[in-house]
C-alpha cells in the first residue's frame, strides 16, 4: 500500500509537468506532511520524503506550476515542507460581511421568508464561526420545515403553486398548522396526499433555532495558534 501511495505523489507530480499550467491543491495537508518523528511508519516516512523531493523539484521548475496547501493546525507541519512553501498566508474567519453572504451563498434558491435585516442579525450573531460551521447551521434549518411536517398534528388549506406545475396555483392544498388554527384539520402527514402538501418555507425562527443546537468548531487557543505562527512564518491573508 506505501508504494501505491509513493507512486501516486509521483505521478501527481510528474502529470502536472506533463500538464503545465498546473495547479496542485493538497486540502489538510497535515495530514500528509506532518512532523517526522520515530515512531512513524516507514510507509509514512516514504511519502514525505518524495512529496520533499517532487516539491524541490517545482522549485527548480515554477514555470507553469503552482502548488497550493491548506491546514486548519500548520504549526504541526513538517519544517522541511514548510520551508518549500514559499509563502504560508493566514486566511481569518469571515467578518460580518462576509458571513452574512455565506448565509445566502448556503441558502441558495430554497424558499425562504428571511429578509436583509434576517440575514444581518445571523451574520452578527455568529461571531468565531467559520464558513463550514455556518453551512452546518444552514443545513439544520433546512431540514426544519420537513421536521414541522412529519410532526404536524393539524394541516389547513392554503393557496400555493401545483407541485405538477408551478405556474399554476391550486386551492386545496395543506400546510402545517398549530392545533388552534381556526382552519385547522386533524391529520397526520402521511395522510395528506403528496401532490397535495406545501412544506412550509424556511425562516428566521428555524435559522435561530438551527443556531442554538450548533456552536463554533474553531477555539480561542487554535486562533492564537494560528495567529503566533503567522507572526513567525507566515503573512496575513
Amino acid at each position: 500500500l506505501s508504494s501505491v501511495y509513493f507512486r501516486l505523489v509521483k505521478n501527481l507530480f510528474s502529470l502536472a509537468r506533463e500538464h503545465k499550467p498546473s495547479i496542485i491543491f493538497i486540502d489538510e495537508i497535515d495530514s500528509l506532511c506532518s512532523t517526522r518523528s520515530d515512531n512513524e511508519s516507514e510507509s509514512a516516512r516514504r511519502i514525505k520524503t518524495e512529496f520533499l523531493v517532487q516539491m524541490q523539484g517545482v522549485s527548480n521548475d515554477t514555470e507553469g506550476i503552482l502548488v497550493l496547501g491548506a491546514t486548519n493546525i500548520p504549526w504541526i507541519l513538517d519544517a522541511g515542507i514548510r520551508r518549500r512553501f514559499e509563502k504560508r498566508i493566514y486566511i481569518p474567519l469571515p467578518e460580518k460581511a462576509a458571513r452574512k453572504e455565506i448565509f445566502k451563498i448556503h441558502i441558495l434558491n430554497t424558499p425562504h421568508s428571511l429578509t436583509e435585516q434576517d440575514f444581518r442579525i445571523l451574520a452578527e450573531k455568529t461571531e468565531g464561526y467559520s464558513g463550514a460551521d455556518i453551512s452546518v447551521v444552514v443545513r439544520d434549518a433546512l431540514m426544519q420545515p420537513v421536521r414541522k411536517v412529519q410532526t404536524a398534528t393539524h394541516f389547513k388549506r392554503v393557496s400555493g403553486p401545483s407541485r405538477k406545475n408551478p405556474e399554476v396555483i391550486e386551492n386545496d392544498l395543506l400546510t402545517p398548522c398549530s392545533p388552534g388554527d381556526p382552519n385547522a384539520i386533524p391529520m397526520s402527514w402521511l395522510e395528506v396526499p403528496s401532490d397535495k402538501l406545501l412544506e412550509p418555507v424556511v425562516s428566521m425562527s428555524d435559522m435561530l433555532r438551527s443556531l442554538a443546537n450548533s456552536k463554533p468548531t474553531v477555539n480561542e487557543e487554535d486562533l492564537g495558534k494560528l495567529r503566533k505562527f503567522t507572526e513567525d512564518f507566515g503573512q496575513e491573508g
